[in-house]
């Protein structure tokens, strides 16, 4: 049927102060600039609205999809598409940064959603640690290391390798370090506080800080120790559930020769991280982010590749 058909989406590449060229290299992203430091490849937020790039709804930006078509998406009640799922490549550091809630976001943010996200690393180097989490004890604690530019002795840094997945709560402080190639699947929206930036100068500036929004939102104390798990070796042509939160399911899929899927999801959004194959007979390969619609049925994979998948919790 028609209304079936999956729904594949021209990716928004975004240039950033700490990005690199890997997603045009790579990945055949078509970018300018040397620093292409996000590619947005499953959007319909008003900074990155990816457009169909085939099918019956070739040429149509997924947020009036979804506002058009609210079918093909289970008829989900959120007033916007509820996900982004991009690439980062990440060549220098980004910021030590926070996000917040959806309470908080939608007073303090002109009604924006909060930032719930997780990272899938799909490269780093040997020895990599990330920023995920800090050491004060109480908020008097906080507010003092940060007003003192005291970031060392506040951040926690966590060794991570290829292949692990970390979810990143509202009020957790979290920073990718250089080198790091992760896909990371989020709640819609593009609402950062950065709490230290380096004293990194754009086009002779520094970037805005956001000192007093990040005190507020960052939890207090910490609760993030677990928040990485390890998802190397996961059996191949299954479904791997990597996250279960209020926002989303997130899985790991390794497909070798033929792969059977059951349907049982609101829809589904799938990003090629490597290799190449067929999904119901469609032509993907490293790079590729698609939509299967609602109702769409018995999903058909052929080839070897890794893939990322999610969806929206009702």
């Amino acid at each position: 049927m028609a209304e079936k058909e999956i729904l594949f989406l021209e990716p928004v590449l975004k240039e950033n102060v700490w990005g690199g060229r890997r997603l045009v290299e790579e990945f055949g992203y078509q970018a300018e600039g040397s620093a292409v430091g996000e590619c947005w490849g499953i959007s319909a937020h008003p900074h990155g609205d990816c457009v169909v790039s085939r099918g019956r709804f070739k040429g149509q930006h997924l947020s009036a999809l979804y506002r058009e078509h609210r079918e093909l998406f289970g008829n989900l009640k959120s007033p916007q598409f509820p996900l982004l799922v991009k690439i980062i490549d990440a060549k220098e550091k980004l910021s030590i940064q926070v996000h917040p809630d959806d309470a908080y976001a939608a007073e303090h943010e002109n009604g924006s959603l909060g930032k719930t996200e997780c990272w899938y690393i799909m490269d780093c180097p040997e020895n990599a640690s990330l920023v995920i989490g800090h050491h004060a004890k109480n908020r008097e604690e906080l507010a003092d290391l940060i007003h003192s530019d005291r970031y060392e002795d506040l951040i926690r840094h966590v060794p991570v390798k290829k292949g692990d997945f970390i979810q990143i709560n509202p009020g957790t402080v979290h920073a990718i370090t250089g080198g790091f190639l992760i896909l990371e699947t989020q709640q819609s929206s593009d609402i950062t506080y950065r709490v230290y930036d380096y004293g990194r100068l754009v086009d002779g500036k520094p970037r805005p800080i956001h000192v007093e929004q990040s005190i507020q939102v960052i939890r207090v104390p910490d609760d993030c120790e677990q928040a990485v798990t390890h998802a190397q070796n996961l059996p191949d042509n299954q479904m791997n559930l990597l996250e279960a939160c209020e926002y989303y399911k997130v899985w790991k899929l390794n497909v070798s020769g033929e792969c059977i899927l059951p349907w049982e999801y609101p829809f589904l959004l799938l990003s090629v991280l490597s290799g190449e194959g067929t999904i119901d007979g469609h032509s993907v390969s490293k790079g590729t982010h698609l939509i299967l619609p609602a109702e769409y049925g018995i999903i058909k994979l052929q080839g070897r590749m890794e893939l990322i998948l999610s969806t929206a919790v009702k």
